[in-house]
């Protein structure tokens, strides 16, 4: 694979880089650049989730190498999961066997436990030297990449470590690529700020799209301007809210519930959940086509091969959400259903599964 190709597979499916300059650079000069995502085992899997663990994929395929931080410890702080340690762990399991069943090839990745992290006196000096070079007012405005809102965040104080520790892992494993959603920008903002003050090496932010949930946006946000990130913490697919997510564990009857019921108004894409679990999860996949079944008087069978067309078709009314709804419902049960068959088929991830189903999923 040359540069080019490399350079296209990494941004590929992403919002931004920071910078694409840099990350040219990067590629050229160095064969094996490192890269990381840090995620929080939280519960049971969703569909938004699938967004980052394909550009995962992408990235080791593209030579990276690459390391996934179970972030255990920060999933406690942020009080996922009721802080149960030893749930938390069962759920970083299970979301690797995930990593596993769409194709990510995990013999070339690193996984990290956060408690790895913690334990040595390092990682603590690190974090201290880091919290030196910033101020209080720029962590408080990080708090969001915690999925909360400002005030949300600061109902106990070891939420406000919270965004130095995720510089600091930044930093403790020496990367060169910092992956993430789009919710992460602040993170990885204050991490490229801190590392110019410290001198050290400076991350590349890429930054992955986040899917509404099903519910769509809130009347008052419709159209509102302001932190892109805390509109993105009130709009996102969330476990912690199912009824705003698809999850990997559904059945197929309860994908198709879930789609018909979900926001599509006529002739938008910009936070519709069904336009974009279509632009970003299905159309993602090589040679897919999202087959439309109509009657004739309503301009009968349709097939959409890219997004582009489907979006244009939408916009301008030649696509009813009706039946955009139904194509995505049956074009989703199919593609989660190859997931599940390769998820599903140890008995150990289906152990993991019943645990977590029962677990008390908290935010």
């Amino acid at each position: 694979m040359d540069i080019d190709e490399k350079l296209e597979k990494v941004v590929r499916n992403t919002v931004e880089v920071i910078t694409r300059e840099e990350l040219e650079g990067l590629l050229a000069s160095n064969s094996k650049p490192r890269g990381y995502i840090g995620f929080e085992p939280s519960g049971l899997v969703h569909v938004g989730w699938l967004v980052w663990m394909y550009k995962v994929k992408d990235l080791v395929e593209a030579g990276v190498d690459f390391y996934v931080l179970e972030a255990t410890w920060h999933a406690y702080i942020n009080d996922k999961l009721g802080g149960d340690l030893e749930l938390i762990r069962k759920a970083a399991r299970y979301t690797r066997r995930v990593l596993e069943a769409i194709g990510v090839d995990t013999s070339r990745v690193h996984f990290v436990d956060a408690e790895e992290l913690v334990s040595d006196k390092d990682y603590w000096g690190l974090l201290l030297r880091s919290a030196k070079k910033t101020t209080l007012a720029r962590v408080r405005r990080a708090l969001t990449i915690m999925g909360r809102t400002v005030d949300e965040a600061e109902t106990d104080f070891s939420k406000l470590i919270y965004p130095l520790m995720q510089v600091t892992d930044i930093f403790y494993l020496d990367l060169d690529i910092a992956l993430g959603g789009l919710d992460q920008r602040k993170a990885h903002m204050l991490a490229r700020d801190i590392a110019e003050k410290l001198g050290v090496k400076k991350p590349i932010a890429i930054h992955t799209p986040v899917i509404s949930g099903l519910l769509g946006p809130a009347k008052k946000r419709i159209g509102e301007r302001g932190e892109v990130d805390e509109l993105l913490v009130e709009v996102k697919m969330s476990k912690s809210k199912p009824e705003t997510a698809i999850f990997l564990h559904d059945s197929p009857e309860e994908i198709r519930g879930k789609v018909m019921k979900a926001y599509c108004p006529p002739r938008v894409v910009e936070f519709n959940p069904v336009v974009e679990i279509n632009k970003y999860i299905l159309f993602q996949q090589p040679g897919f086509t999202l087959h439309v079944e109509r009657p004739p008087e309503y301009g009968g069978a349709l097939d959409i091969t890219s997004i582009e067309e489907l979006e244009s078709l939408y916009t301008n009314g030649g696509l009813h959400p009706l039946d955009l709804k139904k194509a995505t419902a049956e074009a989703l049960v199919e593609f989660v259903g190859g997931i599940q068959r390769r998820l599903f088929s140890s008995q150990e991830t289906l152990r993991l599964l019943e645990e977590l189903k029962s677990a008390r999923v908290t935010r």
